[in-house]
């Protein structure tokens, strides 16, 4: 019997793991950090410069996680990836992660007017990857957002983002590609975290 019980709990707790990742969908992972992150930038309580800190935090703790900015990085860099040596490859992926973040939360921050997201649906395209739908309405327009997913350490997470059918990763492909022609990966790392700064000092609102 003492050595039953530990084949039974183990048993029991591969059900419960099964269950649990038969329970994440595309739509489910994506669907609710989003839109919690909607209601933050509608909250009233972040008005005004001195709440603006605290409102990115937020935002950012809730959406970080339903982004896979390794596989981003590797995409954005395509082929050249494998040219960088493996510190070059986590410097990149930390700056562009810093990047993708600040240039996000700006736009998010500094242009929302009161905008709606609106989930469509989700496209299983393979065990791994997926396409979540949906669309952006502002007064009288629509604009298609979709989320491109892949099932990565037991949750879906966005790996590009297609608004009225272009890639935020094929645009800084053929940015990344046509810097790499002239510069080295230190020098493409150093712009990348020259643009953050960048960002970060244009993105506050205005006192």
């Amino acid at each position: 019997m003492i050595k039953v019980i530990p084949v039974v709990i183990i048993m029991l707790l591969n059900i419960q793991a099964v269950t649990s990742a038969a329970q994440s969908t595309p739509l489910g992972d994506i669907k609710e950090p989003i839109e919690k992150g909607m209601a933050l930038l509608k909250d009233p309580r972040y008005t005004g410069e001195a709440q603006y800190e605290e409102q990115r935090k937020k935002i950012w703790e809730l959406i970080h996680n339903i982004f896979d900015f390794r596989i981003i990085s590797m995409m954005a860099l395509a082929r050249e990836w494998k040219e960088f040596t493996p510190k070059q490859q986590d410097e990149f992926t930390e700056a562009f992660t810093e990047l993708l973040k600040n240039n996000y939360l700006n736009k998010i921050q500094g242009q929302f007017h009161d905008e709606e997201v609106v989930f469509l649906g989700e496209d299983i395209l393979t065990d791994k990857k997926a396409v979540v739908k949906s669309k952006i309405i502002r007064q009288k327009t629509e604009t298609p957002m979709d989320y491109k997913v892949v099932f990565t350490q037991g949750k879906w997470r966005i790996y590009d983002i297609n608004i009225e059918g272009i890639s935020l990763i094929k645009n800084y492909r053929t940015q990344f590609k046509s810097i790499l022609a002239k510069e080295s990966p230190e020098q493409l790392i150093k712009r990348i975290r020259e643009k953050t700064l960048e960002e970060t000092q244009g993105g506050k609102p205005n006192a």
